[in-house]
């Protein structure tokens, strides 16, 4: 009850510690590189580029936002909201990198519904999106399609990536884009409403130390999820190729 329960970020160390391992396997065999960034603290956005950020950005200062100019002024926010005893949230977002197409499946076990799942048991995530999310439903169909295209006559990319690298619930071999929305912190130090056990009106005072912002703190937690189930679905779709290969001889 006093800050190790099931809902506590303490019980992610296990998470974070298999997605280690997760991101060595997906880098080392399929060269497959999972990265994820604070991208807003309320209402302060960065500005990132994707295809060549790096984890040594990402990694540059205290809140994890590689874009340096925005992450001060989401310093100063955090420690504002942390002077006043309350709390603040925001969103992390990620990029998968190298994903070979083909992983995932059709229906019940689709990438992104898998990606969703992982992400949303992480404490505090309110909201999912994947490729252009919400904001995909202000598009087109002809706007929001994502163009095939090959140069090589080996290879297929898409012009445009709106689909966030999945398509009918596989990955297309594009970059898998996705963003998680984290809550503010509930404990907080002013005074809230509540009721007890009896059922009768009263107050509640936070105690101890919380965080004033779980986002910076999030985003290992992120990288660990997307690493683990991508791997899952590595292992998966080598198991099917084998088993197919079998099958044929």
């Amino acid at each position: 009850m006093s800050g190790g329960g099931r809902a506590s970020a303490r019980e992610t160390i296990g998470r974070v510690a298999a997605g280690a391992i997760a991101k060595k396997l997906l880098k080392t065999f399929f060269n497959t590189e999972v990265l994820a960034w604070v991208d807003q603290v309320q209402h302060i956005k960065a500005s990132v580029n994707q295809e060549q950020l790096t984890l040594e950005q990402i990694e540059s200062n205290i809140v994890r936002c590689p874009d340096q100019a925005t992450a001060k002024q989401m310093i100063t926010l955090i420690e504002e909201i942390r002077k006043q005893g309350d709390t603040v949230g925001g969103i992390v977002r990620a990029i998968a990198r190298g994903v070979p197409a083909g992983w995932g499946e059709p229906v019940l076990d689709k990438l992104e519904a898998d990606l969703a799942k992982a992400l949303l048991s992480l404490p505090a995530s309110k909201g999912f999106e994947i490729g252009s999310g919400f904001a995909g439903t202000l598009l087109k169909g002809s706007q929001h399609n994502d163009p095939f295209r090959s140069d090589d006559q080996q290879s297929v990319y898409t012009t445009t990536n709106n689909s966030g690298g999945i398509q009918g619930g596989i990955s297309n071999g594009m970059p898998i884009t996705l963003s998680v929305a984290f809550k503010p912190v509930a404990t907080i130090v002013p005074e809230q409403l509540t009721v007890n056990t009896d059922y009768e009106n009263t107050t509640l005072t936070g105690k101890g130390r919380h965080d004033p912002c779980v986002l910076p703190r999030a985003v290992p937690m992120v990288q660990a999820m997307i690493a683990l189930t991508l791997a899952d679905h590595a292992l998966r779709h080598q198991a099917l190729q084998s088993s197919s290969s079998s099958y044929r001889t």
